[in-house]
């Protein structure tokens, strides 16, 4: 066995990992990454460049849909899902050196392909190798969550990192889970030509404003998404190739795949933790506000973390532990700035408080501003107009922001660098957006906070009077 002296060991080569491992080596020090699977993690090979993928492929499907209100007439779109699938496995193709082996053996990072276990405090075992390091990392990541439903075990059902290897597009696709997973996938396979049913025992997209989810849940009900709310599957069963769901309520489903997209948990086990100190939770590794385990050496970032469960939040945390661990600098992590957002169409993205969150913590001090995206000029040319924005404000600085509406994702971005720099309303207002933007939404809603205060104020309107009185 090949014994390896190290200053940072890193755990796990998706996003986070790799973005540790960049930052840490380039800087000077000695790094070594370990990763039993596909370099790139889950965001690469199974989640967030495969969807989204899948999604352009299906707006593409769906604009014959569309394009009539604008005069060109289309044929009925004809989808071929291996080529569909093609799309999808070359836009990972494009991507994947950028988190490649031997990019990072190129940078001077020693690349172990293997699983990797504690066998002490400081010490881990990663195949023929026992690997010695100042700083460990675990960005090990996290993996399809499986509700105990009775019979599910014997069922061939998909997940994110199975809904790839389909042969064929399903006829009807049944999806456990009306999250943000969920809901993207039932409306790209409902465009694709697939007759999609959504059960949820919740809430779908219920961590969301609900305002601002509905908008998006008719939007999928008006494309013909089927979203059952309220519904528990008590029950699955597979009769050849049908898959057969039974629901609380009595309502049996019958379709011919299933995704379970019921969430997700870290990925902890077979590490050997214990031998190491370190603790977790029922989320994840435990760690304190700078990503430290309660093995002092030892950091856990991105999913593994237990927190929110976002590739951009595990790229923050590695800037979080690179500062820490390589500099010995203090470094907290927090999440008020992070955003979030759902890819369907409309999209949905959220930073910061939402209007329940803020109105419990601030009361009658809260201002919620909104404007609606039908005002707006590009968004009336493009007939992209349904969508919201909605922004929270505190005392002349936004505490949130919620964005449905073609671009949100984008468009929440200006909001997550308001809370991050703590800038205040008004210099959001007052920032020149080109015309005809989506951007302008951003302005006018920012725009709004000064409305009242300026064109209802009785003494504005006197002050104004009387000066234009006194000018020559």
């Amino acid at each position: 066995m090949e014994s390896i002296k190290t200053d940072l060991l890193i755990i796990g080569a998706g996003s986070g990992g790799l973005s540790v491992a960049a930052g840490a080596v380039q800087m000077g020090a000695s790094v070594v990454l370990v990763e039993r699977g596909e370099m790139g993690g889950d965001c690469l090979n199974y989640g967030c460049v495969p969807s989204k993928a899948l999604i352009a492929a299906a707006s593409q499907a769906h604009a014959p849909e569309l394009s009539g209100a604008f005069g060109v007439d289309l044929d009925p779109a004809r989808v071929d899902w291996s080529r569909v699938r093609d799309h999808v496995q070359e836009t990972i193709a494009r991507i994947a050196p950028v988190d490649s082996q031997e990019r990072f053996e190129g940078l001077g990072v020693r690349v172990i392909r293997a699983h990797a276990r504690f066998v002490s405090e400081r010490e881990v075992e990663a195949g023929h190798h026992r690997i010695i390091a100042r700083r460990i990392v675990l960005a090990t990541g996290s993996s399809p969550a499986v509700p105990p439903v009775s019979g599910l075990k014997d069922v061939s059902y998909l997940t994110n990192e199975t809904l790839w290897d389909l042969q064929e597009l399903p006829s009807h696709l049944l999806i456990l889970g009306g999250g943000p997973i969920g809901m993207e996938m039932a409306q790209a396979f409902r465009r694709l030509g697939a007759q999609v049913t959504v059960v949820e025992g919740a809430r779908a997209l219920g961590r969301e404003d609900p305002e601002m989810a509905a908008i998006v849940l008719d939007h999928l009900r008006g494309e013909g998404v089927t979203i059952l709310e309220g519904e528990m599957v008590t029950s699955a069963r597979q009769d050849g190739s049908a898959i057969e769901l039974r629901l609380g309520s009595g309502k049996v489903l019958t379709g011919s795949h299933l995704l379970v997209a019921a969430g997700r948990m870290p990925n902890t086990e077979g590490l050997g933790l214990a031998e190491a100190g370190i603790e977790t939770t029922k989320t994840g590794i435990r760690v304190d506000a700078g990503l430290r385990t309660t093995n002092r050496r030892v950091y856990a970032i991105g999913d593994a973390a237990g927190g929110l469960q976002f590739t951009h939040l595990a790229g923050y945390h590695a800037g979080i532990v690179i500062r820490s661990a390589l500099f010995g600098l203090p470094a907290k992590a927090s999440t008020y700035h992070v955003p979030r957002a759902t890819y369907t169409r409309p999209e949905l993205a959220h930073v910061g408080l939402t209007e329940v969150e803020a109105r419990q913590r601030y009361g009658d001090r809260l201002e919620v501003l909104r404007e609606a995206l039908q005002h707006n000029d590009r968004a009336i040319a493009e007939r992209e107009t349904a969508g919201l924005a909605k922004v929270m404000v505190h005392r002349g600085r936004p505490v949130g922001a919620t964005i449905v509406g073609s671009q949100a994702g984008d468009l929440v971005s200006t909001w997550a660098l308001a809370l991050s720099a703590k800038v205040k309303i008004a210099q959001v207002a007052g920032m020149v957006a080109p015309y005809p933007t989506l951007g302008e939404l951003n302005k006018r809603v920012a725009g709004s906070y000064f409305t009242p205060r300026l064109f209802e104020n009785r003494t504005v309107k006197a002050v104004t009077r009387t000066v234009q009185r006194l000018l020559p």
